[in-house]
């Protein structure tokens, strides 16, 4: 029976889940996608109707080089910029990632969209589909080579964070610029991941919880580095708290408040 989500453990033996996406909503997006291209493609051979009046041959070699690169450059630089993500994912709230929850690479996003042809021979991804339905996590062969997964990134409610942070002082507020920057690299999947940790704190052994705080809090740290005020004397866990509070609250926060007053968190 196929999974409807993907398990993921920490090396502390901590468990967390991704939804995946099923076939039908990812060939929904994969219509969209088809129709960003087929729009680009027209605007392509608007661009070539002069060269077609001046030498016809040169015009349908420059529209087919220019079909393979709009057709697999399209998934390509979307899928790298947007992390994952190309117009018809975006509407549909879906994300590619890697199957073992790293960050996604380039040569992955270029292998899953050079394979993208032999997924949708004879016609309407008949193959990927097929693959899909017989993989137990829904990977076509694109994904299978490039060793990556789509998931579904629901709507979330807004936690109460106000629980998680005690009234106490986020230090890395002092930066808005580096906020916004952890904001914008920080994927919806590795913030879920934080937010549940610290909501299942209490769930964890001592030696356990300190190491996946550990990893946890050194990994937003590498993601965007504040100046080393931002975190003296405080722990990992709290400096997890400091980073979920950045990322899941309303950006018109209160100004910050004099650190006179309050201790750092």
């Amino acid at each position: 029976m196929k999974t409807a989500a993907l398990q993921i453990r920490t090396p502390e033996g901590i468990v967390f889940s991704q939804l995946l996406a099923g076939p039908v909503t990812r060939f929904l997006a994969w219509l969209i996608d088809v129709l960003c291209i087929g729009c680009l493609l027209k605007l392509l051979g608007t661009i070539l109707i002069l060269v077609r009046v001046l030498n016809p041959d040169l015009s349908g070699a420059l529209y087919a080089l220019g079909y393979f690169i709009v057709s697999i450059g399209y998934g390509i630089v979307s899928e790298w910029f947007w992390r994952g993500q190309t117009i018809g994912k975006k509407l549909f709230r879906l994300r590619v990632v890697d199957a073992e929850g790293l960050r996604l690479q380039f040569n992955q996003i270029v292998t899953r969209n050079l394979l993208r042809f032999v997924d949708s021979l004879p016609a309407f991804y008949f193959v990927g589909g097929i693959v899909c339905l017989l993989s137990p996590v829904c990977q076509r062969l694109g994904d299978l080579a490039a060793n990556t997964i789509v998931i579904r990134n629901p709507r979330l409610t807004e936690p109460d964070l106000n629980q998680l942070l005690a009234g106490k002082y986020n230090s890395l507020r002092q930066y808005p610029h580096l906020a916004a920057r952890l904001r914008q690299r920080v994927l919806p999947a590795e913030a879920a991941l934080a937010l549940q940790a610290l909501l299942r704190r209490d769930q964890f052994e001592p030696v356990a919880r300190v190491e996946l705080f550990a990893e946890l809090a050194n990994h937003f740290r590498a993601t965007v580095e504040f100046p080393p005020e931002a975190s003296e004397g405080i722990t990992d866990e709290q400096y997890l708290r400091n980073v979920v509070d950045v990322l899941y609250r309303a950006r018109t926060d209160m100004p910050i408040k004099s650190s006179a007053n309050l201790q750092p968190a």
